[in-house]
């Protein structure tokens, strides 16, 4: 039976950064990382993608690529674990370990929204949410000549949860340098109670919205969709609507699928009642089981889904381990920071940073409330460099 030191489940943004993190701490550390994957892709960036503004072959690079020199990459899925036992089942066989590591990122359930995987990608049924559906997004916006538009968003947490609303805002701005913004029905339908969770950047956005003439329907779950018809099916479930049905007429439709943690987390004994890893959310460590960690999409923090976060996560998680291999108490403590970089069109973002309690935390000494072309230029220029060059090294 295999075994290593540390083993961490998931090869992307937070297993690839955490481990280049511990071996900048110490070079001799056994490290395996289990993935799959033989592509590694630069999500944050789809947003412009499917906007025009940001070409896609610049998101992706080979796994093998952006793994650190020193790890032992298994290249096969997980399939469950038995922490009794300190071993994670792969398709392979057992693998057991001292620690671990679980961070598999986000599971997208495209198939939880009838209709939405047969017709996905055409129909001008888009999503940025895929490598492969994102460029279709832009297509949809270019063949649009008016009629009515609806962005949705789902009631479960997804990755980046200003996604979904920040291609309704360029989409928005795309009709208006194109003179067809007044020929446009732009609707916006989340299964969420509010636009944005921090009022400070909020009023912002109900501001981009009504510069949009954009219609807002909140409390509601897309349950299916026919694309050949250009019907999408909603049914509230909120004080005011629930099990109120839907049904709306669409020329365009950009769907964000539901999302959970991927089925081999969820339905382990890791998981919190909600399906996501059990971990503590000041120390990033698991509730039952001490040599446990977890980071990223599939850790059970309630907070926002984003790479940012993964930032501040992993420091926490490289140091409680070197204190509980140490023979130490977790020293270290995540304050629930996130990032989430809100474009509001072409050239112009807000900059929303906060902790568990939707508290601001910015960055920079300026309101980042307002929208700047400055912190466009930061997501499109500066942020996929630092990924590449220094997140994914463990240097930032």
């Amino acid at each position: 039976m295999a075994h290593h030191q540390i083993v961490i489940i998931g090869g992307g943004n937070a297993g690839i950064s955490t481990a280049a993190q511990l071996l900048r701490k110490n070079r001799a550390l056994d490290i395996a990382i289990v993935d799959p994957a033989d592509k590694h892709y630069y999500q944050p960036a789809w947003t412009l993608v499917g906007g025009g503004a940001f070409d896609i072959q610049k998101t992706v690079r080979s796994e093998a690529s952006v793994m650190p020199k020193g790890v032992t990459w298994i290249k096969e899925k997980a399939t469950g674990f038995a922490p009794e036992q300190n071993q994670v089942n792969l398709e392979s066989g057992p693998l057991t370990y001292d620690y671990l590591i679980v961070c598999p990122g986000i599971q997208l359930n495209w198939g939880a929204i009838k209709g939405l995987p047969e017709t996905l990608g055409k129909n001008n049924v888009c999503s940025n949410y895929s490598f492969e559906s994102a460029p279709y997004t832009f297509k949809c916006l270019r063949n649009f000549k008016g009629g009515t538009a609806l962005f949705h968003n789902p009631s479960t947490p997804v990755k980046c949860g200003g996604a979904p609303h920040k291609i309704m805002y360029l989409a928005a701005d795309y009709f208006r340098k194109h003179g067809m913004l007044d020929k446009a029905d732009i609707q916006y339908w989340s299964g969420a109670a509010k636009l944005f969770a921090v009022p400070k950047y909020e009023k912002t956005l109900l501001q981009v919205v009504k510069r949009g003439n954009i219609k807002l329907n909140l409390m509601y779950n897309l349950t299916e969709i026919d694309g050949p018809n250009k019907r999408a099916t909603f049914v509230g479930f909120g004080e005011d609507n629930k099990d109120e049905v839907r049904e709306v007429s669409f020329d365009m439709i950009h769907v964000t699928p539901p999302q959970s943690a991927p089925d081999f987390v969820r339905n382990s004994t890791l998981v919190n009642s909600a399906g996501w890893v059990d971990v503590d959310k000041g120390t990033l460590q698991h509730v039952r089981h001490a040599n446990i960690f977890s980071l990223g999409d599939a850790a059970g923090l309630p907070i926002s889904k984003t790479g940012a976060a993964i930032r501040k996560q992993a420091p926490v998680v490289v140091q409680n381990l070197l204190d509980m291999m140490a023979g130490r108490q977790p020293s270290a403590n995540y304050m629930g920071y996130t990032s989430c970089p809100l474009v509001t069109g072409y050239g112009k973002l807000v900059l929303a940073e906060f902790d568990y309690d939707n508290t601001p935390m910015e960055t920079f000494p300026f309101d980042q409330s307002k929208e700047r072309w400055t912190m466009y230029q930061l997501k499109r220029e500066v942020l996929p460099r630092m990924y590449w060059g220094a997140i994914l090294k463990g240097m930032a």
